[in-house]
């Protein structure tokens, strides 16, 4: 009797690109795959398809996504394209014309029609198995937890709702669920995600759903607080200064929460913010940083801003530095103005030109710099709890509270014992310099 050929899965190669929102997309895309039991290959050339998620955001991010197709072309030849930039097909197709097929974000449906007509699923249910959790692109300890899709702001130098939609909140049950499938699967640090964070749940009205006994309505408190029953680090991510924010110190100081919010201030000045349009460019920011930080000492603020936003002049640009050096923000990222194809901002008046961009970035990354040393040097000398992400020859690497990965700073552990990762150590900080910490771990 002739022997049967061992059975081959087909193999897709997947490139994710741009921010954890559209991880979470390829996490879910690859989930459904594995479950129909496609296996993942590790180069394109050995793949029977490969997959490329893009980022439309920035002129430079749609640059690095064509460069990304343009590659899996040359090494493997058969390409489906989705994610934002796939919003608008015909800049794909101008430059990629022989790509299989092209899809939006967050539709997962054509992504998996078009593999299954250039690829089709041999699926063994006895033997392509896929965890509760689904697949994740993220360490083991660490997981993104994305609980809204789309946006209802406008601002003028964003085309996200363009390309993702307006808000789009999960049920808090729903979420819930989620988070206790990754926690009971080993993650130590859920990263709450979303467009616009402190929004979700208004666009179903709140709407309640039940989830451990209990009736919860899908605000950003009551979904805060049902996240820190689970044992795990939360972090907020994408966090707009609305009042109702403040509620969520009471969950920080008491433990609940992480000591941490990312809010993408952009910028300081009014009259930018209001040529922006920011939401709640109105409050009074510089007071509610300070009342949040005299109710929670150890918070951690970390931000984002532009400079160079049109028409910005340099008195504008002062009112920046000059909340910067109040506000004493940890951890700050800045970016360079840049017109994005389809953006309002694109026709104010008054562009900034190039070598004055550059000059101001500068000068802001120098002010805060120097800020964010004195913030750290402050933490010499304590003990701080720290989540291990690797471990090598010359020591630990890690995270205290008050940095998410890959985007804030790390500590540089020794130890007299062997660290795990995924484990969550307590460390005497030692030493600090402008962004990093280096430290002995000193217990579990």
């Amino acid at each position: 009797m002739a022997e049967l050929a061992p059975k081959t899965s087909p193999r897709i190669s997947f490139v994710s690109l741009g921010c954890p929102k559209a991880l979470v997309d390829s996490e879910r895309i690859i989930t459904r795959l594995r479950a129909e039991g496609y296996e993942l290959s590790r180069g394109h050339d050995g793949a029977d398809l490969v997959i490329v998620n893009t980022c439309g955001f920035l002129d430079s991010a749609k640059a690095e996504s064509l460069s990304a197709i343009g590659e899996a072309l040359a090494e493997n030849g058969k390409v489906v394209v989705t994610g934002c930039m796939g919003a608008e097909p015909e800049q794909i197709r101008a430059v990629h014309p022989s790509v299989l097929a092209i899809s939006g974000p967050q539709q997962y449906e054509s992504v998996l029609a078009a593999v299954h007509e250039a690829v089709p699923p041999q699926h063994d249910p006895f033997l392509d198995l896929v965890p509760e959790h689904g697949i994740k692109l993220t360490p083991r300890h660490y997981a993104y937890l994305k609980i809204s899709e789309g946006c209802n702001n406008r601002c003028t130098f964003c085309i996200i709702p363009k390309l993702r939609g307006d808000l789009v909140s999960r049920p808090l049950a729903e979420v819930m669920r989620e988070a206790e499938r990754l926690v009971a699967a080993g993650v130590k640090e859920l990263l709450v995600i979303s467009q616009d964070t402190s929004a979700y749940g208004v666009d179903i009205k709140y709407a309640e759903s039940l989830w451990r006994d209990r009736e919860r309505s899908a605000r950003f408190f009551d979904l805060a607080e049902a996240l820190g029953e689970l044992g795990a680090w939360v972090r907020l991510h994408y966090v707009y200064p609305y009042p109702h924010v403040d509620r969520v110190m009471d969950l920080m100081a008491s433990g609940k929460v992480l000591p941490y919010l990312d809010i993408p201030f952009q910028h300081a000045s009014p009259t930018v913010l209001k040529r922006m349009k920011r939401p709640a460019s109105q409050e009074k920011t510089l007071a509610r940083v300070q009342a949040w930080r005299a109710a929670v000492p150890d918070l951690t603020l970390r931000s984002t801003f532009i400079v160079g936003f049109p028409g910005e002049t340099e008195a504008e640009f002062t009112e920046l530095l000059d909340f910067l050096k109040e506000a004493e923000l940890d951890r700050v990222g800045c970016f360079k103005f840049e017109p994005v194809a389809g953006a309002p901002a694109n026709a104010l008046a008054d562009p900034v030109p190039d070598e004055v961009k550059a000059e101001r970035y500068d000068r802001f990354m120098k002010t805060q710099q120097a800020i964010s040393a004195r913030r750290l040097k402050r933490k010499v000398g304590t003990r701080q709890q720290v989540i291990i992400d690797s471990v090598g020859p010359a020591g630990a690497i890690g995270r205290t509270k008050g940095d998410a990965p890959e985007i804030d700073g790390r500590v540089h552990i020794a130890s007299r014992r062997p660290l795990r990762v995924g484990e969550i150590t307590s460390v005497k900080i030692e030493a600090a310099d402008a962004y990093d910490l280096r430290g002995t771990a000193v217990g579990f």
